[in-house]
């Protein structure tokens, strides 16, 4: 193998061409690293729907192009900047891509996904759509003994968000009824199996058949298929009526007032995206006499990250990857992602060629 580290590189860059945004394989310059950062060699990069939101300009504040997306990265340690005496060439990383100051009062108290100068990786910088790949070395952690990059990347992002939806923010139980809304996405997949760890009983939803049924073999209890108007009626009466104890929502609009109205009294609702709409409705009557909580989680800290990957590296839980698509694959891949045609996560090797072949 060859360690060289070439002059240039192809990456997927968003750019700007006639008007409107387009995801355009180059060839650019191989970034060199600056002082306390880490130029790595990118092995594997997940496909996540914060993509989609840059691309579409749907993020909070633009992003400069062109840009580079890929929040989720694992590879190998190409060469390190002026000040890093951690990480040395050829050590395999994986990303936190929650980019933290360490300074603020949140990061002194572990809660580093609510810095208060956070940033997240791929987004407000160049991320992994690409050969290599600059990021901070204290963003680094080793990938686990005998996990690979893949692995490592599909739940860089994933893992830790729905770790800390699930066991920080919502505190889930043994023996609670929990709805995991969309369990065919890569988040929904590893909540699914973090509610069964938790000793949870596990209604999901989902849309389409197979999806259905793979959320099964997962280990859902009962699947019942998002797109039927009445979905939130057959999770009641999988509960007995009652509805659950805890719904683990992050698609947003398209599912929020069924997600709402499968919920027991005293319930709880935990929710870290809307791709399908950030603005919902919310009737406050049923909120305080049903008691219910409403709960916002955004990320995972370090420690989510640490304790997934220590979870996969065990085989307690583990991602489920569709597909691995080389860069000149990437915008047929996002297509895939919004048309919602994935189960579970799908993965960039830009070492792949077409045909297959490695460069």
């Amino acid at each position: 193998m060859n360690n060289a580290i070439p002059a240039t590189m192809r990456a997927a860059r968003l750019r700007e061409i006639d008007g409107a945004v387009r995801l355009v394989v180059d060839e650019v310059d191989v970034p060199t690293p600056g002082p306390g950062e880490v130029l790595i060699r990118v092995r594997a990069c997940g496909l996540n729907q914060v993509d989609l939101l840059t691309r579409d300009g749907k993020t909070p504040a633009d992003v400069p192009l062109p840009h580079i997306s890929g929040t989720e990265v694992a590879g190998d340690v190409a060469a390190v900047g002026e000040g890093v005496r951690k990480w040395r060439g050829g050590e395999r990383v994986v990303v936190d891509p929650v980019l933290s100051c360490g300074e603020c009062a949140f990061c002194r108290v572990g809660r580093d996904n609510m810095c208060l100068r956070g940033r997240i990786y791929g987004v407000q910088t160049h991320g992994g759509y690409a050969e290599y790949a600059i990021a901070p070395a204290a963003q680094l952690l080793p990938v686990p003994d005998h996990m690979d990059h893949s692995t490592a990347a599909a739940v860089a992002v994933t893992g830790p968000t729905a770790w800390h939806m699930l066991r920080r923010r919502a505190d889930v139980r043994v023996g609670e009824d929990v709805l995991v809304i969309a369990a065919g996405a890569g988040i929904g997949v590893l909540a699914v199996q973090i509610a069964r760890l938790a000793g949870a009983r596990v209604i999901a939803t989902a849309g389409s058949p197979d999806k259905m049924s793979r959320a099964v073999d997962l280990g859902a209890d009962h699947v019942v298929n998002h797109r039927d108007p009445e979905w939130a009626d057959q999770v009641r009466t999988w509960t007995g009526g009652r509805g659950v104890d805890l719904v683990f929502e992050h698609v947003g609009a398209a599912t929020w007032e069924g997600s709402l109205h499968a919920m027991a009294r005293g319930g709880r609702l935990v929710t870290s995206g809307g791709h399908s709409g950030f603005t919902v409705s919310l009737d406050l009557w049923h909120l305080f006499v049903k008691e219910h909580t409403v709960i916002g989680s955004f990320a995972g800290s370090r420690q989510d990250l640490v304790d997934v990957l220590g979870l996969v590296a065990h085989g307690e839980i583990k991602p489920v990857v569709q597909d691995t698509v080389g860069l000149d694959g990437i915008e047929g891949a996002q297509r895939l992602l919004e048309d919602r045609g994935v189960f579970g996560k799908l993965l960039l090797d830009p070492t792949r060629q077409i045909g297959g072949s490695r460069r």
